[in-house]
């Protein structure tokens, strides 16, 4: 009899200090150890999850030019879309899969994902897998689209991470059973509706790792600053975003006693974090207030993070590495996830989000900053009181996962 596993997939690689943090939360919060399809699946053995899963990486078509040409024009002839997915994940699709969890958080707001996600989803269900799609947030505009909607009714379970996520599955179930009720009970059947629920992020119960602090980092009074060629990719004013974080410092620099330290969450090639981090390095390193962080794991990373004052994050993750220390923390954000996450944390995104997309002067990031600065104390307490609920709450990830693994397993036993 084959092994069962489960398995994880659409993962892009621990580079993302994001998406390691989910899987490397989630994976301590479960009981079985799963098999971890991964993009990058060198990056994932360099930092926190060699112990926590079978890691497998992907085959990519570019380093196999000639499986390139034979798998299209197999595709052409037959017009079996999934045939990239399964020579992707290889031997996987050979196993015995009860249960396939699809971790990538906010993929779906991304155009050139949805196709792998929607025949990736596919692929596991005709193979008779139930499908989870785990912490997600996606743009409640997108769950109006038919195609998108279609793919989403293929999962068995939906797990949002914040609130605005979560009510608009809600609508879009609600509208999908309404269109269900003319029919036959018999005919019903043949329809998947998915499980919808909102359970917090599962990377706010991370462990934190503290390394020794270098030279200049003063613990509490640190300011820690997160940058990303993602949001000044959102940015509706050319370079507005890096003028604003230019003068933020410059801020804390002349009117405050405060240390600097520049932090990376993500150290892709194609979307490094230290590119723009060093850039800001250079022109204010002769202050002698300003540091830059090196890479490390993701609990590493938010072993630094917990030990700032104060955070301005872009990076969805290293926010919530801040959070979830009780670090007040103002985010700068391009999408759904900063907003929901915030709402659900405050009651409001007003004054702890600050849309990249509405930058309009370059003192914009100073003054919420001292907002931020001014309200310090209060939105510590905030925190402290609003976090022991919120990270037992995102707990029940775990528990509905091995909820799901037990009774797929049970059922293939019958």
């Amino acid at each position: 009899m084959k092994e069962k596993r489960l398995v994880m997939y659409m993962h892009a690689g621990s580079g993302n200090h994001g998406c390691e943090a989910i899987v490397n939360s989630t994976c301590h919060m479960i009981k079985e150890k799963p098999v971890l399809l991964s993009y990058y699946g060198g990056e994932d053995k360099k930092y926190s999850l060699r112990e926590l899963c079978d890691i497998r990486g992907e085959k990519s078509f570019a380093d196999h030019k000639l499986a390139h040409v034979c798998y299209y024009l197999y595709r052409k002839l037959t017009g079996d879309e999934e045939s990239f997915i399964r020579y992707r994940y290889g031997k996987t699709f050979r196993e015995d899969i009860p249960l396939a969890i699809s971790i990538g958080g906010d993929n779906y707001c991304y155009d050139n994902m949805r196709k792998d996600l929607r025949l990736a989803n596919q692929a596991f269900v005709r193979k008779g897998t139930r499908t989870v799609l785990l912490g997600c947030s996606i743009e409640p505009e997108l769950i109006k689209r038919p195609e998108i909607v279609a793919d989403l009714m293929k999962y068995h379970t939906i797990i949002a991470r914040e609130s605005i996520t979560f009510e608009a599955l809600q609508r879009m179930v609600a509208q999908q059973q309404a269109g269900l009720k003319g029919l036959r009970s018999c005919d019903r059947a043949r329809y998947n509706v998915p499980k919808v629920y909102c359970f917090p992020d599962p990377a706010f119960t991370l462990q934190k790792k503290e390394q020794p602090l270098p030279s200049g980092f003063q613990e509490g009074n640190t300011v820690g600053i997160n940058i990303s060629p993602m949001i000044q990719d959102n940015e509706e004013s050319a370079g507005i975003t890096m003028k604003n974080y230019r003068a933020l410092i410059r801020y804390i620099v002349e009117n405050t006693g405060l240390q600097i330290a520049l932090i990376p969450h993500v150290v892709w090639d194609r979307n490094d974090d230290r590119k723009p981090i060093h850039e800001l390095y250079e022109q204010f390193k002769d202050t002698g207030r300003i540091l830059e962080l090196p890479d490390g794991t993701c609990e590493e990373l938010k072993g630094y993070i917990a030990r700032c004052r104060m955070f301005i994050g872009a990076r969805t993750h290293a926010t919530i590495a801040a959070y979830s220390s009780l670090v007040p923390t103002l985010v700068v954000g391009y999408s759904v996830k900063a907003r929901g996450i915030a709402r659900d944390l405050f009651g409001t995104e007003k004054n702890y989000v600050l849309p990249v997309q509405l930058l309009r002067k370059e003192e914009d990031l100073t003054e919420a900053f001292r907002w931020l600065a001014a309200k310090e104390e209060a939105i510590r307490s905030q925190l402290a009181a609003k976090m022991p609920a919120y990270k037992e709450a995102a707990m029940q990830t775990g528990k509905e996962v091995d909820h799901l693994w037990e009774e797929c397993s049970q059922q293939q036993r019958i």
